[in-house]
């Protein structure tokens, strides 16, 4: 079996904003959702679906697969998952360890793994050694509205779907204060701040957030993003998330108003 082609695809899924507030992302207004999903097509007819890092970078990974990563892919045995990912990561490693380029790898070994659930016939979680669980719970993950009011009811909306986690994107103190007096005392909260602060904001930031007992914090500063700054947070007093009653999944994006 050999690649035969490697296709991208971008779809763009406008959302449906409520109330006067529009989240924002970058500085700018999030009014859709833009997904780089990877197709890549072998000569005995089985096909592997794949999704890239999508948002607003999803041109530079697009050209990313395009002209580089997908080519190396042509004529090449997709069941050998192991040795053509190692070599293409070799081959990029001078691009650096995140960005465009990793994106697109990530999307070409997902694809791979696709075709061998096909060609197996089983779905990926039973090649990858099968799960204890029956279901898994969701999380409703919010965009950033910077506003208490928004928040309130976005929270209000997706416990009236019946989620019973959930998780924001926001980075200050008010709208994270009026989730948890919307959500209540038992609703797991978690928040990914996107990285906005150095190492002392975040390290202040958790004392200031530690009264709302959330179950996650990820992504805390990104000024510069290292290894000795996670050890300044946890040496210098940062906050110990709240343990969830439940491992949560990636959200299954119940509303266009929430994104991953």
């Amino acid at each position: 079996m050999k690649i035969t082609k490697v296709e991208t695809i971008v779809v763009n899924m406008p959302m449906v904003i409520e109330g006067a507030v529009v989240p924002k992302q970058g500085g700018r207004p999030r009014t859709s959702m833009d997904t780089l999903l990877v197709r890549v097509d072998t000569d005995e007819g089985v096909s592997g679906w794949g999704e890239a890092f999508g948002h607003r970078i999803f041109p530079a990974t697009r050209a990313a697969l395009d002209t580089l990563i997908g080519p190396l892919c042509i004529g090449r045995d997709p069941t050998a998952i192991g040795p053509l990912v190692d070599e293409l990561q070799r081959g990029f490693a001078g691009v650096g360890r995140n960005g465009p380029a990793m994106y697109a790898l990530s999307a070409i070994d997902i694809a791979l793994w696709d075709i061998a659930g096909k060609l197996a016939g089983l779905p990926l979680y039973r090649l990858l050694g099968g799960s204890p669980r029956k279901a898994l719970p969701a999380y409703a993950s919010l965009l950033r509205y910077g506003e208490p009011g928004a928040v309130t009811h976005h929270v209000e909306k997706a416990l009236k779907r019946g989620y019973r986690h959930i998780k924001l994107h926001e980075i200050t103190v008010p709208p994270i204060n009026a989730a948890r007096d919307a959500a209540g005392p038992d609703i797991p909260i978690m928040v990914d701040c996107n990285c906005p602060w150095t190492v002392a904001e975040a390290i202040d930031m958790a004392h200031r957030l530690e009264p709302f007992s959330l179950s996650g914090w990820k992504n805390r500063y990104g000024r510069p993003r290292t290894m000795r700054g996670s050890r300044a947070c946890r040496s210098r007093g940062e906050f110990r998330p709240r343990p969830a009653r439940t491992r949560c999944c990636p959200s299954s994006k119940a509303s266009s108003g929430q994104v991953r």
